[in-house]
């Protein structure tokens, strides 16, 4: 009966001249081995449907006491995560950026960590999806940005080494029409050179190309810089770089793991490397975690790196001190 139904909504339909397609996903719950009641059942295959979309649509699942487990545990999450703001339960880390001849701190990335009272320390892996889906991760984008923003203000104003904070944005973000009205507020109440700020943005974010444009002239005219994050394992095209006022490419950690020993990242690298150069873009090499890997990337021309090699993320007074030392993290000898 799926396979009929699925078949049947599967031939383009036409409307207003466009063909359009629907592709619909099937939730299945079994009577009586699953429940017995008709509002159980349907909340069972309400379960599996969402568990469908989640595979892509366009198929069927059945319904499992673990997909009801699972909708329960993001449900819970969902919840926490709403009240997480308020209860003060976000903190960030900040993992530095090294220049490569000389091992100095140039930059830190913001990274967010939730201290949950009850489960303690939630990976970021867990909770950005649910954020990213409930529309969450637009107040919490926000505080990162101000409180990110506010921090650099406070190490400059102690008089620590020049560097430049850089800020992850989402999807979401970008789809949210006061995006550049929330950055223009986190660099106000700081009272922070835009210069001093870099927006990190995913491939995935240039699908939704003319939002993207408008958004980031906008941004660009404040003065801040922008990054492509993971860059090489996403969108196709490159015509975004020629078009875009991107300022640095971060190679992704996928690449860099096997260098020097896999030929193909070692050649991705170079040719990332190679085409940020000739563009006039800095490139940062992200998960640097081995000297050799460090040599590689400073003699193929890399200008700055971040990993376990030189830091993992640091609480904020943390990294005060290592930048009130003046240290230098280790270079390529």
């Amino acid at each position: 009966v799926v396979q009929k139904i699925l078949g049947r909504l599967s031939p383009a339909i036409t409307i207003g001249g466009r063909e359009l397609f629907v592709t619909p996903s099937i939730g299945i719950t079994l009577c009586p081995f699953d429940d017995r009641t008709g509002d159980e059942l349907l909340r069972n295959a309400d379960t599996a449907m969402f568990h469908a979309k989640a595979q892509g649509g366009n198929t069927f699942r059945f319904y499992t006491a673990e997909l009801n487990a699972r909708a329960e545990r993001r449900l819970t999450l969902e919840t926490s995560l709403r009240h997480a703001i308020e209860r003060n339960q976000f903190l960030l880390h900040y993992q530095p950026q090294v220049e490569v001849v000389t091992g100095e701190i140039v930059g830190a990335e913001a990274l967010i960590r939730w201290q949950n009272g009850d489960k303690g320390i939630i990976s970021p892996m867990q909770f950005i999806p649910v954020a990213e889906e409930t529309g969450l991760i637009i107040p919490i984008g926000e505080w990162v940005l101000q409180t990110a923003c506010a921090q650099l203000a406070a190490w400059q104003a102690a008089g620590l080494p020049k560097l430049r904070m850089c800020v992850n944005l989402s999807v979401r973000q970008f789809r949210n029409l006061n995006l550049v009205a929330i950055v223009g507020r986190a660099l106000a109440a700081s009272a922070l050179d835009p210069a001093d700020l870099e927006l990190e943005i995913t491939e995935s974010i240039m699908v939704e190309e003319q939002i993207v444009i408008d958004t980031l002239r906008e941004l660009d005219a404040l003065g801040v810089h922008f990054s492509i994050d993971d860059f090489g394992t996403g969108y196709s095209s490159l015509s975004y770089l020629k078009r875009l006022p991107i300022d640095t490419l971060k190679i992704d950690q996928s690449f860099v793991a096997d260098i020097p020993n896999n030929a193909d990242d070692a050649a991705i690298a170079q040719a990332i490397i190679a085409m940020a150069q000739s563009l006039g873009m800095r490139v940062v090499a992200e998960g640097v975690e081995s000297l050799e890997q460090n040599r590689f990337l400073h003699s193929h021309g890399c200008d700055a790196m971040q990993g376990y090699y030189f830091s993992k993320p640091l609480p904020a007074e943390d990294l005060a001190i290592v930048l009130k030392m003046n240290k230098v993290l280790p270079a390529k000898h």
